[in-house]
């Protein structure tokens, strides 16, 4: 049987210093111009957990299938994301479901 639901992956990051958190959102907003994504969110963490939380900004995006996914991987705007966020972040946890 073949699952026709959509990927959906969800990335969290934590920023290396509180002062980069504006320019990660703004780097991570160029992904949203790739073709192959469904539905596509990059927002703050709201912290309203009261456990702690080292999570500073999530990434919610949905695609059709693989390919798609890994179309997303391989475009030209998300490698320069990657060279705008990388070097500002500490914490990446991706999962894909």
């Amino acid at each position: 049987m073949t699952d026709h639901r959509p990927i959906r992956h969800v990335v969290f990051f934590s920023s290396k210093h509180p002062d980069n958190i504006e320019a990660m959102i703004k780097g991570l907003t160029m992904l949203q111009d790739i073709p192959s994504l469904r539905h596509f969110e990059v927002r703050r963490n709201r912290n309203e957990d009261r456990y702690a939380n080292e999570v500073d900004i999530i990434v919610y995006a949905e695609f059709d299938d693989a390919d798609a996914l890994a179309a997303y991987r391989a475009h030209p705007v998300y490698q320069k994301c990657v060279e705008v966020v990388r070097p500002l972040r500490d914490l990446r946890i991706a999962a894909d479901f």
